[in-house]
């Protein structure tokens, strides 16, 4: 299946490929108001604002998903179909396996990155993020055969790195200096990552979450 065409349905969400026609309701999503830096609900995350800025958020995304390194998705809400935020692989890796290696050929990618993730205000604390993660490891282990799929976030964002933990994702250590943070300043990231091997057990433990 082609990247543009990649579109991941679950019971409270749906993923589907980002593209030039959801401009507008992403910008809607993410329309700030003067509650949202209240409580720093976008401190931390580069979240476009406007009809200009969203258009050369989509137009840099569609060009990564063009050069093979990432995969948009818009995060629409089943119950509604309202757009709710978006979310993405990317630093999709394919690793050069040497002649005669089981993985040597596989078309799918080696190990990637989930990022560049938001949610409208009232998406915050629901099902949401976490049936959207599930669908996303579940694609990458179970179709891809990732062998690890890692996440990033600043080191001041306690409700992110909170939030991965309560996925069962295991925190690595910190990147100094590693990125450009949504404040323009040199960030420190906190890294997270799931591998092959944990995935049944990480699986369980997120599904049972969606129980709840």
């Amino acid at each position: 299946m082609k990247s543009q065409e990649l579109s991941l349905p679950g019971r409270h969400i749906r993923l589907e490929p980002l593209s030039r026609q959801h401009i507008k309701a992403l910008s809607a999503a993410a329309a700030a108001d003067p509650s949202l830096h209240d409580d720093n609900l976008y401190r931390w995350t580069i979240v476009p604002q406007g009809i200009d800025a969203t258009t050369r958020y989509v137009e840099t995304a569609l060009k990564w998903r063009d050069e093979g390194t990432a995969i948009a998705f818009v995060v629409r809400r089943q119950s509604d179909n309202a757009v709710i935020g978006s979310t993405r692989y990317w630093n999709i890796e394919r690793w050069l396996w040497p002649a005669g290696h089981a993985r040597q050929g596989n078309p799918h990618p080696d190990a990637c990155e989930i990022g560049y993730t938001w949610y409208a205000r009232a998406a915050i604390r629901t099902a949401a993020n976490t049936e959207a993660k599930l669908l996303m490891f579940t694609h990458a282990f179970e179709v891809w055969n990732a062998l690890r799929v890692c996440l990033h976030t600043d080191s001041r964002n306690l409700r992110s790195q909170a939030a991965m933990e309560r996925l069962s994702c295991k925190r690595e250590g910190v990147l100094r200096a590693h990125r450009m943070a949504a404040d323009g300043t040199s960030r420190d990231s906190v890294r997270f990552s799931i591998i092959a091997a944990e995935w049944p057990e990480a699986k369980q433990h997120i599904s049972s979450l969606l129980r709840l």
